[in-house]
Order: C-alpha cells, then sequence, then structure tokens
C-alpha cells in the first residue's frame, strides 16, 4: 500500500458566504469534513495544494492525509464545486475514512497497444463508451487505473466489463450485466461508394428535365381544352 499524500487544514469558525470570500481572499479553500460517525467539520484547504491534485486526473479516488490544526484524519475527496465561469475550484468535501472502510470511486480506463488492433489498422475508430469504471473497493486498495488490450480486436468487436482483470475485493458498482466498455467501429457509412457521386448528380437532372418536360406537356394538354372552346365559340 502506497503512503497516503498529506494536505494541510484549518478549521473554520465562520461560515456561510461572508466566512468562505474570506477565506477565499487568503488563497484557501472552503470545504466540509464528514463521515465516520461524527459530526461535520468546516475546513479550509491551500487551493495551489487542491489545484495541482485535481489536474493529476484523479484526485477523488485518491486517499489523503488531512492534517486540521495537528490532528490527521485518513480522507478520500467526495466532491468540488468548481466556479461556473472560471472553472477553478470554490469548494471542497472530503470523507473520513475509517478503518477497512469501503468506498465507492471511478477507476480511469487506459487503452494499449491500439498498434495491434487490425481493426483500428484498417480504419476503424476506437469508441470508449465508458472512460471510468465506477467501483467498490477497500480505501486502500483503490486501483490507480483498469487497462483494456487492444490486441486483435477488429471492427465491430467490443470490450465489456467481463475482459477486464479485476484486482481482489474490487467490484463494479454496475451490477446485473456485462456492460460494454468500448467497442472498434468502422467508416463505411462515411466514405462514399466509388461512382456514386457521379451517378447521384446525373440522377437529379434528368430527373429535372423529366419534370420539366412532364410540365411542359401537361400544360400544353390543359390548354387544349380552352382552345377548342375558343374555337366553338367563333364557330
Amino acid at each position: 500500500m502506497a503512503e497516503a499524500m498529506e494536505l494541510k487544514a484549518w478549521a473554520r469558525q465562520h461560515r456561510g458566504k461572508g466566512g468562505a470570500r474570506s477565506v477565499r481572499r487568503e488563497g484557501r479553500i472552503p470545504g466540509i469534513l464528514y463521515g465516520d460517525k461524527q459530526e461535520p467539520q468546516s475546513i479550509a484547504v491551500d487551493y495551489r495544494a487542491i489545484t495541482q491534485q485535481l489536474h493529476t486526473g484523479h484526485f477523488r479516488s485518491t486517499v489523503f492525509v488531512l492534517d486540521v490544526d495537528g490532528t490527521k484524519i485518513r480522507v478520500i475527496p467526495r466532491d468540488v464545486q468548481l466556479d461556473p465561469v472560471r472553472d477553478f475550484p470554490i469548494h471542497v468535501d472530503f470523507l473520513r475514512l475509517a478503518k477497512d472502510a469501503l468506498v465507492s470511486v471511478d477507476v480511469p480506463v487506459h487503452f494499449l497497444n491500439e498498434a495491434a488492433s487490425p481493426g483500428l489498422k484498417r480504419g476503424g475508430v476506437l469508441n470508449i463508451v465508458r472512460h471510468e469504471i465506477p467501483v467498490r473497493c477497500p480505501a486502500d486498495a483503490i486501483p490507480a487505473h483498469f487497462d483494456v488490450d487492444l490486441t486483435g480486436l477488429e471492427i465491430g468487436d467490443s470490450v465489456h466489463i467481463s475482459a477486464i482483470a479485476l484486482p481482489e475485493n474490487v467490484r463494479p458498482t454496475i451490477t446485473g450485466r456485462d456492460f460494454t466498455v468500448a467497442t472498434i467501429v468502422g467508416r463505411a457509412a462515411e466514405e462514399p461508394v466509388p461512382g456514386a457521386v457521379a451517378a447521384e448528380a446525373a440522377e437529379p437532372g434528368a430527373e429535372g428535365e423529366a419534370a420539366v418536360d412532364a410540365g411542359a406537356e401537361a400544360g400544353e394538354d390543359k390548354d387544349k381544352p380552352k382552345e377548342r372552346e375558343k374555337e366553338k365559340k367563333k364557330d
């Protein structure tokens, strides 16, 4: 088990919007620490440290040791609120982890050996259905990622969750079906058939000319009874 990374945190006395704005002016992010059958606690964490962890791409599936004014607590991030305009973190929630705790996390999927897939070599496209797989596992045994080997996959082949080797005590939270993770799809529907363009270009013109001729004939036939009536009146 890798050693959990430590994050510095401070207890927060003032709550509400005013207190949150004051925390942000200090270069920190307001947050909440909850769980493990204890009362929720308002805290503040360093803005720069949280931003760096967000850029790793697996912040919410990483166990940290939160140092709250000298008291160290094992936690896992549960929610991060971002500014709707500038997309930077403005609030973060942490869940306390009891000993032997089980957690539900989204684990990223890595796709390997694309060059060894005949389907991709022939112009197929890797259609990723799930970039992450939701699983439940011990907090001390969260996988960093799942690997999917694309070797030998042809156009039309699919990768299901049953094809991924999951570590012991790691189970998908989606149960009852062998859900799809990715497929290899072709581009045949997007490629024009040789000669079809010329044929399609010719057909509308032919149809247009036929329509004009038919319209002209219909007009002539329509005018003939009128001319006959005029001739009868003259007579």
